[in-house]
């Protein structure tokens, strides 16, 4: 990793993710500091912050090494995390607390694929703060090992621009890694959200369950996107006479329920088709995903299945600014998006994923843009 602080600032500015994880983090725990350090033998950098006690750190920023016990955890790699300084017996006479105020402090290692220490992930507060949970401690983890996966895959793709086999072998390992704490995480806020009685808490478990379901969804895709091109496309087991009504149902009521105020009308044909259920849901779910994110939100969104001759279609409309000539040649393409906004969640796999899903059945999924309406079309044959 290049020591350079502001390619490290740049690096953890690159990854759209780190300025909501910064904010759960506060918001979970009640700390008012949060920050990405990144830390060598003689420097500590701060990468990305959130700081509501005005502690006086912007990206770039700098404390003296010798001042921070991240600077402890570059030799040891293990979390370091503080309820109350003053009741703690390894920490109250500790040289950093006393230097900065700090009363509750918690920070855990970004470490590597390669074994390199990067920095931390971190927050601070002048007041004690209850951090030694099983859910707070398995929060970090999780956002430290996905940071380092952020960090990993921008090194990878800036020495191997054309892709191997080996980055996407490491992505699709590193995306099965993250589904256990990424399960704990979500057992402990639905365990958490069954006692919660207070609104505040209610409104942060169910931003942690949203940031949850976003991060299942990209790891699906990216273990999709790895096992399509190590495998030679992506396996759908078929199945005859599928009931497709339901499945898709199902899909846009869930969309629905996560992203209230939009609207999305269906008109779903009862027939019975031969294909991957599962698939036909995944499919569905990364159009209309695609939809709700490029889409004018005051339109509603216009879902489509019918028969038509010897052939199956489904389509999915929505109303907003056309898709550029240029980037429709290439959008279903891995890494392409619908749009150039670059402040658009998500890594450009939806489409490509879903077009992969329509080729494993004999399909094919093609798109029609104008300033009226944006629609994507699914075909695929009956037999």
């Amino acid at each position: 990793m290049n020591d350079d602080p502001a390619a490290a600032v740049d690096a953890i500015a690159q990854i759209s993710a780190v300025p909501t994880i910064l904010d759960v983090v506060c918001q979970t725990t009640g700390m008012r500091f949060a920050a990405v350090a990144r830390v060598t033998a003689d420097r500590w950098i701060a990468c990305s912050v959130r700081d509501e006690i005005a502690f006086g750190l912007e990206p770039g920023g700098e404390l003296k090494i010798e001042t921070t016990i991240c600077n402890e955890i570059r030799e040891h790699r293990q979390a370091v995390i503080i309820d109350n300084v003053a009741a703690d017996p390894l920490y109250a006479g500790h040289h950093t607390p006393a230097i900065y105020g700090l009363q509750s402090y918690i920070s855990m290692p970004i470490t590597l694929a390669d074994g390199t220490f990067f920095g931390t992930l971190c927050a601070i507060d002048t007041v004690p703060r209850m951090l030694t949970t099983p859910s707070v401690i398995g929060m970090f983890q999780l956002f430290a090992n996905l940071i380092a996966f952020h960090l990993d895959a921008q090194q990878r793709l800036d020495q191997e621009r054309q892709g191997s086999e080996l980055r996407e072998q490491f992505i699709a390992v590193l995306g099965h890694d993250l589904r256990n704490p990424l399960a704990s995480l979500d057992a402990g806020t639905r365990m958490l959200q069954r006692s919660v009685e207070d609104e505040k808490g209610k409104t942060v478990l169910a931003l942690m369950q949203s940031s949850i379901s976003r991060m299942s969804g990209l790891i699906d895709n990216v273990l999709d996107f790895a096992r399509g091109r190590l495998g030679g496309g992506i396996a759908v087991e078929q199945a005859d006479r599928v009931p497709l009504k339901p499945v898709m149902e199902q899909v846009i009521a869930e969309l629905r329920l996560a992203n209230p105020g939009r609207m999305i009308d269906a008109d779903l044909t009862e027939a019975l088709v031969r294909c991957d259920e599962g698939r036909m849901g995944q499919l569905l779910s990364n159009l209309l995903a695609n939809a709700l994110m490029h889409g004018d939100p005051e339109a509603p969104i216009q879902v489509r299945s019918m028969i038509a001759g010897e052939r199956f279609e489904l389509a999915v409309t929505n109303v907003g600014e056309p898709i550029p000539e240029t980037v429709v040649k290439d959008l279903f393409k891995p890494f392409v998006r619908a749009s150039a906004k670059a402040n658009l969640e998500g890594l450009g796999l939806g489409l490509y994923i879903a077009s992969e899903i329509a080729k494993a059945h004999k399909g094919r999924l093609s798109v029609s843009s104008t300033p009226e309406e944006t629609c994507f079309t699914f075909r695929m044959p009956l037999r």
